[in-house]
């Protein structure tokens, strides 16, 4: 048994990133090939692309299945506390000794050639899948879909949540051109469950998928989940199903829960692990109550009505559907502790906020993630907040940022990077 250590394994498999990232599955087809082919052994996969959404969908979905008694793998990406929770077996992070095996064969197959840290822990993942037996696999793509490193399957069913602007570096400055990428998990003959989009996105979306010939479900046409009086009215061909909310807060997970009953109907889940499945979701650091920890402690102390959640949603939709969440609570004035990363776009992020909160007392918080070079310092982003008339500050950590809040009624949020969630949950959590 390896006693290496699966983070030095990581820290090894890190330094073989090429200098320049060319977005092409060339180097993923040539691993797996050398490692023979464990994408094609792996237990029927559904997968799911697309901006906004994701993580909730396939968390849900894969609730419903592990409540109909299915074993489920899941595939997600970033992580927030430890690397482990991006390959779950049968409901649990993959242990760290089977982590260590299957990265160290994986650098063996890849003999020191130049591949991206996704890609080559990708390939450990399709490993650790296609040997433990399951009845299904959910896939996420990581990023984009058409050159995503999980484009190497032919899935049983694909979905695609909401697509709005994010990575535009990789993916394009425009809707139409991020679709595009999204579109290109589509596979002939595999049936697609589509999420409303912008007109112009789903028209193309539907065009690609007929070319591909992808048969489509589309949200409001084929499928719909509405609030209703004591949870969900969820509705596909013929069938009505009466469901309870979904454990994860905001109106918008009512629409992620539609994708995922249309892939549970797809797969022949019954109404009662539909239910059960959206009783049961979690999901970390998506509009999370925060209840433990020594953050928490300390702001009981000093003000015990205050609420404090944890967001990690990042780009323009993500503030809009948190603005529209805080906006639905108790009249509380809103206290945002926000970080971000240099690659996101902050003004478009704040705009939002600023647009969804006007009616309401709002302050911004900036603070640095730890040990994250990438991290927008948080002078830059108090004063990009200030100047479309945001009250906002600067500050040297969440605590810190916490501290400076006396507000005995505050509904305070933080928000804006994974990266911060992540701190947050492993060193206050």
């Amino acid at each position: 048994m390896s006693t290496v250590g699966s983070e030095i394994l990581l820290e090894r498999l890190l330094a073989l990133h090429p200098r320049l990232i060319d977005l092409s599955l060339d180097r993923m087809w040539r691993l797996l090939a050398a490692l023979e082919h464990p994408q094609d052994k792996c237990p029927p996969i559904i997968h799911i692309a697309g901006t906004n959404g994701k993580g909730s969908t396939a968390a849900m979905l894969r609730a419903m299945l592990e409540a109909q008694g299915h074993r489920v793998h899941a595939y997600h990406s970033p992580h927030l506390t430890r690397f482990h929770e991006r390959i779950i077996l049968g409901g649990e992070p993959i242990a760290e000794a089977l982590l260590e095996e299957v990265l160290e064969r994986v650098e063996a197959a890849n003999q020191g050639r130049p591949i991206t840290f996704f890609e080559v822990t990708t390939a450990a993942a399709f490993l650790a899948f296609a040997e433990h037996p399951a009845d299904y696999l959910i896939l996420e793509v990581g990023l984009g879909g058409r050159l995503d490193a999980t484009n190497v399957v032919t899935p049983k069913c694909t979905a695609i949540t909401p697509i709005s602007f994010d990575h535009q570096e990789f993916l394009g400055d425009t809707l139409l051109s991020i679709a595009e990428e999204k579109a290109g998990i589509m596979k002939p003959g595999v049936p697609l469950m589509l999420a409303a989009q912008e007109s112009q996105v789903e028209e193309f979306l539907l065009a690609h998928a007929a070319r591909v010939g992808a048969p489509v479900k589309l949200a409001k046409r084929d499928f719909t989940a509405r609030p209703a009086e004591q949870g969900i009215s969820f509705a596909i061909g013929d069938s009505v199903h009466a469901l309870p909310l979904p454990a994860l807060q905001g109106r918008h997970q009512i629409d992620n829960a539609g994708l995922a009953l249309a892939c549970a109907d797809y797969l022949r889940v019954d109404e009662t692990a539909m239910a059960t499945g959206l009783q049961t979701v979690r999901w970390p650091a998506r509009l999370q109550r925060l209840t433990k920890g020594p953050m928490v402690t300390a702001l009981a102390a000093r003000l015990p009505e205050a609420a404090l959640y944890l967001d990690g949603g990042h780009n323009e939709a993500a503030a809009h559907m948190l603005a529209a969440w805080a906006m639905a609570q108790e009249a509380r004035p809103v206290h945002i502790v926000l970080a971000m990363l240099t690659s996101k776009a902050h003004e478009a992020y704040l705009a939002a906020l600023q647009a969804g909160i006007s009616d309401r007392p709002a302050s911004i918080y900036a603070v640095p993630i730890d040990g994250n070079e990438n991290a927008l310092p948080p002078a830059e982003l108090a004063a990009a907040a200030q100047k479309i008339g945001l009250s906002a500050a600067a500050y040297d950590n969440p605590a810190a940022a916490l501290a400076a809040i006396d507000d005995p009624n505050a509904l305070i949020i933080i928000a804006g990077s994974l990266y911060l969630a992540g701190d947050v949950l492993r060193h206050h959590g």
